[in-house]
């Protein structure tokens, strides 16, 4: 099995023990919360895993060793555990970002099934509750994300306890804190930009729509686990410089990849509907690169179109299309090819394992290539 493989199944196994545990406190406080258990265990059983390997190579980019065969090695790799755990709480505190996420968007799904606050919607209708389905769905899904958010932070703390050097779990706590403060804010940016767009100063929505994504998705997808990660191997200042140069460019290359795909993208393999940014009126570089482009009265029908939840069929193509005629896409494209060979450039002779720079080389590939 592949080095990635394995990790993810050491990653898998560390979520698995942790709800295991976690699952039977629900239990004692009442049969009711079983849908609590049930829909956190299904919503971590898939996924990339990117933040995961993103800080695990931060780890062995600094602790490493350039033998294949000692990847996961014993005694002298004493932090292993500690260091899975932590790549665990990412993806615990990933779930809990994508589960609010689907409830500001109104998304009716995530990874070609139903979104987690649809099925607490369902568990209401199915059980015949009181009150508005609707309405029991968003708050139970609220609830839902902030209890994912808690137990992140729970495995996070049990994690670096395991760690032997307490300033490498210092300095990893305080990358931690500072990555949950970006991401709200920039998901707060989000909705900002959603409605004051027609506010922002002409020539400025793409500069608002690079800030919106370096701290909504670049940062907390790429840059900051990968500096957890070396932060838990006690990154020199060039190591952790290096993967910081390293991560923020290609976390921008992740989130404009995704740009594209929340609009052109195949619903087979992203699990959403195609054009769903669309209907869901997101202000993505993509956009704003088009609506620069655009004439006055196609930039005008843009407009009123993107963001309507009843767009039909022939609209979301004709959306698509006129997208396609304003250049955007190539731009966005050639964006995301600059930020990737910045990315690997910092890389390039940096003060990292060679193994390490191989592995984040092939995935920065996989990212800046991805269909889903």
């Amino acid at each position: 099995m592949s080095t990635g493989g394995r990790l993810v199944d050491l990653v898998q196994t560390r979520i698995d023990e942790f709800l295991d545990d976690r699952s039977p406190i629900l239990a004692a406080i009442s049969d009711d919360t079983a849908p609590m258990s049930d829909i956190s265990r299904d919503f971590l059983r898939f996924g990339k895993r990117f933040r995961a390997r993103f800080a695990y190579w931060g780890w062995q980019s600094v602790q490493g060793t350039d033998d294949p065969s000692d990847l996961f090695g014993d005694g002298r790799r004493s932090d292993l555990p500690a260091v899975i755990g932590v790549a665990a709480a990412l993806e615990l505190f990933h779930a809990a970002a994508l589960v609010h996420d689907d409830l500001i968007d109104a998304s009716d799904t995530r990874r070609g099934a139903p979104a987690a606050h649809r099925r607490f919607e369902r568990e209401h209708r199915q059980r015949g509750f009181l009150g508005d389905a609707v309405r029991f769905g968003d708050s139970a899904g609220i609830l839902l994300g902030d209890l994912l958010l808690v137990w992140s932070d729970e495995l996070f703390a049990e994690s670096i306890d395991k760690l032997s050097d307490r300033q490498n779990a210092r300095a990893a706590r305080a990358e931690f804190n500072r990555m949950r403060t970006d991401v709200t804010a920039g998901q707060y940016l989000d909705i900002v930009a959603e409605a004051s767009w027609p506010h922002v100063r002409e020539g400025r929505e793409v500069d608002s729509a690079l800030t919106v994504i370096t701290y909504k998705s670049a940062k907390y997808s790429i840059e900051a686990p990968l500096a957890i990660g070396a932060s838990l191997g006690g990154a020199s200042l060039a190591q952790m410089a290096a993967l910081r140069e390293f991560g923020l460019p290609l976390g921008i290359a992740f989130q404009l990849r995704d740009d594209l795909l929340g609009v052109y993208g195949d619903s087979e393999l992203t699990g959403k509907p195609t054009g769903d940014d669309l209907v869901e009126g997101k202000r993505t570089v993509l956009v704003a690169l088009a609506r620069r482009a655009l004439t006055p009265s196609a930039r005008r029908t843009v407009d009123e179109l993107l963001g309507d939840p009843d767009l039909t069929g022939e609209q979301i193509l004709m959306l698509q299309e006129t997208i396609r005629a304003s250049g955007a896409i190539e731009e966005v494209e050639a964006m995301i090819s600059a930020n990737v060979e910045n990315a690997l450039d910092a890389i390039e002779g940096a003060p990292l394992t060679a193994d390490s720079r191989d592995a984040l080389t092939r995935l920065a590939e996989s990212i800046s290539v991805r269909a889903s």
